[in-house]
């Protein structure tokens, strides 16, 4: 027989919500809630890889040369972050655990502070993007004219490329001239004769690439044109789910201070820990696919 005494108490165990009968069943609840949650997002950016993946394997050399262009420290930078946040976010669920109500502060304010840094990473990238015509939708690059460039000398190319123009003998170093914000790829295209080279530009690929038997510029602009589609979608949405992380972050943040959390209650912090581990799980699948493709043809 149930006691007043023992309702009194049940309703008081540490975060019991109303609809459950105790915490065993609550965290079950949330547990599998969380699970179920994770698997359709690994759903939803399956696709997104499997999309990434069929036109990778329509248009590799395509492919390869626009990944050229990324910014590989700046990608292994954001993926060491990641790393790193990952580690305290799992040591705020730890001293959740313990019930250390200031380390789960701090752990929690460095998980934030490395969410930002890799955010702002993001924004560093994407604005390169934008000053040299990049961004695949029309309209939405940098504008700038033929007498721009002439009069104020505002020609500026990204480190990693000038370093890539250099090695070529400069001949991949050109004017931006951009007067509507079109996409545009205004490097050279030595990948691809090099590939035709070396016999590994398959009939099927090369038709992409030529027109009439000749290379058309144009052409391959478009296939690298898909390429960056699919960088922007991926790490945009990404990015999304990184700046939903800091929300929980946040929320978690405020509830720590409060001592909401000890080793009878720490579900709040362990599923926010389980989602910031999945966004860090995506990015180290995103990093080697788009910044390392095709790194090794420069050697």
């Amino acid at each position: 027989m149930t006691t007043h005494a023992d309702t009194h108490d049940h309703h008081h165990e540490p975060g019991l919500q109303h609809q459950f009968e105790d915490m065993k069943q609550q965290e079950e609840s949330v547990s599998i809630g969380m699970w179920m949650f994770l698997v359709q997002e690994i759903m939803f950016f399956g696709g997104l890889f499997t999309a990434y993946l069929v036109f990778r394997s329509r248009y590799p050399m395509a492919f390869a040369e626009a990944s050229n262009h990324l910014n590989a420290f700046w990608g292994g930078l954001n993926t060491l972050v990641l790393i790193v946040s990952s580690l305290t976010m799992a040591l705020a669920v730890y001293y959740a655990q313990k019930g250390k109500r200031m380390m789960q502060v701090y752990m929690i304010l460095f998980t934030m502070f490395f969410g930002s840094v890799f955010l702002g990473v993001k924004v560093i990238e994407y604005k390169d993007k934008y000053d040299n015509g990049l961004i695949p939708v029309a309209g939405w690059n940098k504008r700038a004219t033929a007498a721009e460039i002439a009069v104020n000398n505002t020609l500026v190319l990204p480190w990693e490329i000038r370093a890539d123009a250099a090695a070529a003998g400069g001949k991949d170093e050109k004017p931006y001239i951009n007067p509507t914000g079109e996409f545009q790829w205004r490097w050279g295209h030595e990948l691809v004769k090099y590939a035709e080279e070396k016999g590994f530009l398959t009939a099927d690929e090369k038709v992409h690439y030529y027109s009439n038997g000749q290379f058309d510029p144009f052409k391959f602009q478009e296939r690298v044109r898909m390429f960056y589609f699919i960088y922007f979608v991926m790490t945009g949405l990404h990015a999304l789910h990184m700046i939903v992380g800091l929300g929980l972050m946040a929320w978690l943040l405020w509830k720590a201070w409060l001592g909401t959390f000890s080793a009878a209650y720490f579900a709040p912090v362990e599923m926010s820990g389980l989602y910031w581990h999945f966004v860090d799980i995506v990015w180290i699948f995103l990093f080697p696919l788009l910044y390392l493709l095709g790194r090794h043809f420069l050697h």
